[in-house]
C-alpha cells in the first residue's frame, strides 16, 4: 500500500503480518505500507524487512509481526503468537539493522527490480480515484521466503521469481 508521508516520522515503511483465518491452511501474509513518494528504493527496502523478518529461529505459522523500517535504524518492532501449552501470549522484539536491510533491498533489485518498478509504477499511477487506497497485491511463496539454512539469504526467493516469470539463466558459462 501507499500512503502519505508521516508528518511526525521518518519511518519509510510499516510491516505488518495478518494471520491466516482459525483452521485455515493459508499462511499469514505481510502487508507493506510505504509512506510518502514510492521508489523501487523504498519499495525493496520494505521487502527486504519482510523477507527478513520470516528468518526468524522461532518462526511459526501463527506469528504475529509488526515492524517500522527506518533509514538509519533498520526495521524495529516485534512478534506475538500464543503458547501452545498455556495459551499465554508472547512478545519477542525484532531487530534487523540497517545493512542486512539494504543488502537484500540491493539483491532484491538486481534479479527482481523490473518488477519492483512496476510494481512502484502501479502504486504512483495519477489516476486512482479520489479517497482510494492505493494497494497492489501480489504474491511470494512461503517456500521461497524462509530460509533454506543458516547462511541463505534470498537466494531460494530469486530462484523461484526466475522460475515464475519465465527467466532463464546458464551459468556454466560463468
Amino acid at each position: 500500500m501507499l500512503e502519505d508521508s508521516s508528518e511526525h516520522s521518518t519511518v519509510i515503511a510499516h510491516v505488518n503480518s495478518v494471520p491466516s483465518p482459525l483452521n485455515s491452511e493459508k499462511p499469514t501474509r505481510d502487508v507493506v505500507t510505504l509512506y510518502g513518494e514510492a521508489t523501487p528504493e523504498s519499495l525493496a527496502m520494505a521487502l527486504a524487512a519482510a523477507m527478513e523478518s520470516r528468518r526468524e529461529p522461532l518462526e511459526r505459522l501463527d506469528m504475529i509481526r509488526h515492524l517500522g523500517l527506518w533509514p538509519e535504524r533498520g526495521a524495529v518492532g516485534d512478534a506475538a503468537w500464543r503458547d501452545e501449552q498455556t495459551g499465554q501470549l508472547v512478545t519477542r522484539d525484532l531487530s534487523i539493522p540497517p545493512e542486512v536491510i539494504r543488502e537484500t533491498a540491493n539483491q532484491l533489485l538486481q534479479e527482481c527490480g523490473a518488477t519492483i518498478r512496476r510494481l512502484v509504477a502501479g502504486l504512483s499511477m495519477p489516476d486512482w480515484p479520489e479517497g482510494a487506497r492505493r494497494a497492489i497485491s501480489f504474491t511470494l511463496t512461503t517456500h521461497a521466503v524462509l530460509p533454506v539454512g543458516a547462511g541463505a539469504r534470498v537466494d531460494a526467493l530469486l530462484e523461484h521469481y526466475r522460475q515464475a516469470d519465465g527467466f532463464t539463466f546458464d551459468n556454466d558459462g560463468d
